[in-house]
């Protein structure tokens, strides 16, 4: 007989209720949900600014200021979002669906523009088609033509983020229509449709989800554009925002613009969540994509001439001419102060690459160990921040560092006898906080994608030999996610040498980078000196093109 006594378990005494256990969430769970928090910050700093309202300043806006930032940002968002639809989707069925001359190389270079941030066109697009600038002065004195539409207008401004946010809707259009091939043209045409009627009735209808997809993402680049509506003086929100905290000096007043805009944003993020939701559409395979069309010699010249056009206009012209007006200034602005720019940006985009790659690879392991709808939703909501503009960002972020601010300088002189006037602001903190609500759906993308090719079975095996969560991250998981990690990386070391109003209005005093000098030189009407900072910023905005061209080619075999 054994020693060992049995211990019957507790039970509750009678009439005594017992509350049940709880569980405790994990940290991978707190840590989504500081992340999570962290961006929802600024929405909801923003929409509280209207508890504090200056009346006189709120009356100027909603008189002078409201009416006219509701029509340009509606003829704006109508016109981009026609021109962008027009040239994606031509372009995206030249490519796909049809043989014509130089096609493969269209095939990636279409996609270079996206090198090339909107403002950056914008300057030079003004620099070259202005009524002093050289092309209307040879057309005048060589040829005698006058009264040319004028660059500085509602028109120049659709035409410039046409060109320059079209390859959004021509990248997922392109792939739209490869999936379907010519299969399915070739059926409309079996059942008495010409070819045109069966690109009406059938290969759009079937890529509308996904043109609509596109399409969304450049109506929110142009909400969220600073940089261009700065340069040609066409005022929309942000510029609003900019100068309700710069002229006004009213943070609140900027804060309540930014609320406005916001739900703007928002509504466009609804309309392109529905459309994904739509994508239920069967492809026809990979080896029907291959049966292009055959054009006849005429159409194959003028699907050349109009890729060739469009990428000359968005993207050849623009460089050649920062690389002419580079030239002109490189001995008087290429120096120490001009390399300052540089490092600064360097580092920025370093230490803002770094932590958005850092906090991404936790958020999507985090979602890895614990899954479930609450941990779906918190990723969600973290990786929103890449819809708001960085304006807005920057307002709703910088209201709560300020309050911390001042409640760390009361405290410090309370307590030590502190005696300065900023502890945040001031340094990088609000900068690197804004950058990771704003690119943090960039770094998460890839990081996310590459860990769900990872099988759980690796996973258990590690477990297995009695690997911890950690030690499954360090040993097994990055050395598979290198190639994902190095993506995001160099996408959201790109996005951030590009960005310019999250810098601008966040940044220390002095500590000005290549966007800025744009910023500068473009407000001052000094192309040529903005030349040389746009040139470095377009070199680095290749390499993430090189990069999407390589994963697709190498998808593609």
């Amino acid at each position: 007989m054994s020693d060992t006594l049995a211990v019957p378990a507790k039970t509750p005494a009678p009439g005594v209720f017992v509350l049940p256990r709880v569980r405790q969430p994990s940290g991978w769970t707190l840590f989504a949900l500081v992340v999570a928090a962290l961006v929802l910050t600024p929405v909801v700093v923003t929409f509280s600014s209207f508890a504090r309202i200056e009346g006189d300043i709120l009356s100027h806006l909603a008189t002078f200021v409201l009416p006219e930032l509701l029509v340009n940002t509606a003829w704006l968002m109508a016109g981009v979002g026609l021109g962008v639809t027009l040239l994606g989707v031509s372009l995206a069925w030249l490519v796909a669906m049809c043989e014509f001359p130089g096609r493969r190389i269209f095939d990636w270079a279409l996609l270079l523009p996206l090198a090339l941030p909107a403002y950056v066109t914008a300057f030079v697009a003004i620099g070259l088609l202005d009524f002093t600038g050289p092309v209307q002065t040879w057309l005048r004195d060589g040829w005698g033509v006058t009264g040319l539409p004028e660059i500085r207008s509602r028109g120049g401004v659709i035409l410039v983020m046409s060109l320059a946010l079209y390859p959004y809707v021509y990248l997922i259009a392109k792939n739209a229509f490869a999936t379907q091939g010519a299969v399915a043209l070739e059926a409309a045409q079996s059942l008495g449709l010409s070819r045109w009627q069966g690109f009406f009735r059938v290969a759009l209808p079937m890529a509308r989800p996904w043109i609509a997809a596109g399409l969304m993402l450049a109506l929110m680049e142009t909400l969220a554009d600073f940089g261009t509506m700065a340069t040609f003086n066409y005022d929309t929100f942000t510029t609003a925002i900019y100068k309700a905290w710069y002229s006004l000096f009213s943070l609140d007043s900027a804060a309540q613009l930014a609320s406005i805009l916001i739900v703007l944003v928002l509504v466009a993020v609804v309309f392109e969540q529905r459309s994904r939701m739509k994508m239920r559409y069967g492809a026809v395979g990979r080896g029907a994509a291959l049966r292009r069309i055959r054009l006849s010699r005429v159409q194959a010249t003028l699907a050349f001439l109009y890729a060739g056009t469009v990428l000359a206009l968005a993207f050849l012209i623009p460089v050649a001419q920062l690389a002419w007006w580079s030239r002109e200034v490189i001995d008087t602005d290429l120096d120490s102060r001009y390399w300052m720019f540089v490092w600064h940006s360097l580092l920025l985009a370093s230490l803002g690459a770094l932590l958005v790659g850092t906090v991404a690879l936790l958020l999507a392991y985090a979602g890895r160990q614990r899954g479930g709808n609450a941990m779906i939703w918190m990723q969600r909501l973290a990786t929103l921040g890449y819809a708001f503009p960085g304006a807005v960002l920057a307002v709703g972020l910088f209201i709560p560092v300020a309050a911390l601010d001042n409640w760390l300088i009361d405290s410090g002189r309370a307590w030590f006898g502190f005696d300065g006037s900023e502890v945040l602001k001031g340094t990088l903190v609000v900068m690197l906080a804004a950058y990771l609500v704003r690119f943090l759906a960039v770094g998460f993308g890839p990081i996310d994608s590459g860990l769900h090719r990872i099988t759980r079975n690796i996973d258990e095996a590690a477990r297995n030999l009695g690997l911890s969560a950690g030690g499954l991250l360090a040993r097994v998981h990055l050395p598979m996610l290198r190639a994902s990690l190095f993506t995001a990386a160099a996408l959201t070391f790109v996005d951030i040498m590009k960005e310019m109003p999250i810098t601008l209005m966040t940044r220390p005093f002095g500590w000005d980078t290549l966007a800025v000098r744009v910023f500068e030189m473009t407000s001052e009407g000094e192309w040529e000196r903005a030349a040389l900072p746009s040139l470095a910023i377009v070199v680095a905005g290749i390499i993430p093109i090189i990069l999407l061209t390589w994963r697709g080619s190498r998808d593609a075999h």
